[in-house]
């Protein structure tokens, strides 16, 4: 049985108790053992989370020691999965570079507030998270991220829906849903979720609980690989 770890907390706007909730709803279903906190101090325990196969921070707007920081870096690094949603994932610690490093991605506006209507554009790859999905509307905060370019964009939406300063540059694709690697670990990121209920959307409920499972399957193959985290380990200092 597969191990998750739910971390929820940070702004109450974004309704972290409901989404904690849903994604662990949506792992026991699929035979994973869930335990779900209410403080980021429990990634203080190294030894715990470097069993697990799934990290999922629901905090936004929040606060992370560099003691934390490095245990959650190492963990996926090793192979642990890291995914999420909206300003739980990609709004979380806005004072760390290296976490938004990890991610693939930072918020930095809205334009428009919550009720934008967009389309999300689900891009063909080859990725499985996306198979037998289509394009879709959502009614929610359109979310424009500053974004890695070396992440796998999986979806995106146009901008600008909704005319402010940012409208002079012409249209622009920005992602909404994008995979990563960050050591033997994978990363999974959509920007939907400022509500639970957006969730209630077939599409986004596919796509969220794709990744969901998509990023912790990474720690079965970099068992199997024989995975050495030292091989991305470095004296320098990074951040």
């Amino acid at each position: 049985m597969k191990k998750a770890l739910i971390v929820q907390g940070g702004w109450d706007g974004h309704q972290p108790v409901q989404v904690a909730e849903r994604f662990e709803k949506i792992l026991k279903e699929s035979n994973f053992q869930v335990e779900t906190h209410d403080t980021l101090d429990v990634f203080l325990d190294r030894e715990k989370i470097k069993f697990l196969d799934l990290i999922v921070p629901i905090w936004t707007m929040g606060k992370i020691t560099e003691e934390q920081l490095e245990s959650v870096m190492e963990a996926v690094g090793s192979g642990v999965g890291l995914a999420g949603c909206h300003g739980g994932l990609c709004d979380a610690f806005r004072e760390s570079v290296a976490w938004q490093f990890m991610t693939g991605g930072n918020w930095v506006a809205h334009p428009g507030g919550d009720g934008v209507k967009y389309i999300v554009n689900v891009r063909n790859s080859s990725s499985t998270i996306t198979t037998g999905i289509s394009d879709f509307e959502v009614e929610s905060e359109h979310y424009y991220l500053h974004v890695d370019p070396a992440v796998e964009v999986l979806a995106t939406t146009r901008f600008p829906a909704v005319n402010w300063y940012h409208a002079s540059n012409g249209e622009v694709d920005i992602p909404v849903v994008w995979t990563k690697r960050w050591g033997y670990g994978r990363v999974f990121y959509n920007s939907l979720g400022h509500h639970n209920d957006i969730f209630d959307i077939p599409e986004a409920f596919e796509l969220m609980k794709r990744g969901l499972l998509w990023a912790a399957e990474g720690k079965k193959l970099a068992v199997e690989e024989g995975a050495d985290i030292n091989k991305f380990k470095s004296d320098k200092k990074m951040f």
